[in-house]
């Protein structure tokens, strides 16, 4: 991964072994004049052409998170944003003519300083933390672990890693096993491409924002089902899984969002979350009749793929 001048300040993993007095006092500087100086700075981006025409506080950090898709000839143009959110955002990007499509997704996270993350200790309980090549982190590696438990500013983009590369391995690995989700195409710094749901004129719409037919929810639903077996069985749950982040397109779901994966049998709180997830999913469908009881289906699942079988204690 390439490091730019507004990437290394918020998004180096390298930066807390290589500052230097002038990258100390950037720091320290409050937002607005952040914002300033990467504005100055933004002519060491290269040329980046973009049709769709972001705000001016979004054009420099967006244009730095995108730029190695560009040089790696992966996209030739952010069309528009498709999904604004406080943590990513998404946008339909043309791809280049060797990708075999015509649109492409890139999911950038927002900077730390205008994003406003979900409190994640809950998910993050269990899982290890991943590096930017998607790799586990040495649990032995006190210093990566201490700046984390601290806060530190590199502890905090150390945190932000392996948050959007849980999300780029998940896709990894679901895609292979056949699941509904978009295709990963590659991972930067903060940023992640994918598969493209939609056309020229609209993105693929969330299950939230439609109107199914009676006659295709039962479908739907056992291929939503479907797709959250197949997560179990690498050892995750979704942990975030409702209508607002299952797509539908001509007539096919397709799961998004993954960053909070919960690891199902290392964290205390698993069975909880798998049963949230398939309470909410099990609602939503109940509106076109599908009914099914979402803590028989969550006792049911648990037992196949994670092995144990007593639910009392479950709140």
């Amino acid at each position: 991964m390439s490091h730019s001048a507004f990437t290394h300040d918020l998004f180096d993993d390298d930066a807390a072994s290589d500052y230097t007095p002038r990258a100390a006092r950037a720091r320290k500087a409050p937002p607005r004049r952040k914002l300033t100086e990467y504005s100055e700075g933004e002519q060491v981006l290269g040329s980046v052409t973009m049709t769709y025409q972001p705000a001016r506080y979004e054009e420099v950090w967006l244009k730095s998170s995108l730029r190695d898709f560009f040089t790696q000839q992966y996209i030739t143009d952010v069309l528009a944003q498709v999904k604004g959110g406080k943590e990513a955002s998404v946008y339909r990007c043309a791809a280049a003519p060797h990708m075999g499509v015509e649109w492409l997704a890139a999911k950038v996270y927002r900077p730390r300083m205008f994003r406003n993350l979900r409190n994640d200790a809950m998910y993050r309980e269990g899982r290890a933390i991943l590096t930017s090549a998607g790799s586990a982190a040495k649990k032995t590696d006190h210093r990566l672990m201490r700046a984390i438990g601290k806060k530190t500013e590199f502890g905090m983009q150390a945190s932000h890693t392996s948050w959007l590369m849980y999300e780029f391995v998940t896709l990894q690995t679901l895609f292979a096993a056949g699941a509904n989700v978009p295709q990963p195409i590659a991972a930067g710094e903060n940023a992640i491409l994918m598969g493209y749901r939609g056309d020229g004129s609209r993105a693929a719409p969330t299950l939230s924002e439609i109107t199914l037919d009676d006659d295709e929810a039962p479908r739907l639903f056992d291929e939503v089902l479907r797709n959250i077996a197949l997560l179990l069985g690498i050892g995750y749950i979704h942990g975030d899984l409702s209508a607002y982040n299952i797509l539908y397109w001509e007539g096919e779901v397709t799961l998004i969002d993954f960053p909070q994966v919960t690891a199902a049998a290392e964290n205390p709180n698993a069975a909880f979350i798998l049963r949230r997830d398939i309470t909410r999913v099990c609602d939503y469908f109940a509106h076109y009749g599908v009914r099914r009881d979402p803590a028989q289906l969550t006792a049911e699942l648990w037992r196949e793929y994670v092995g144990e079988e007593d639910f009392a204690q479950l709140p």
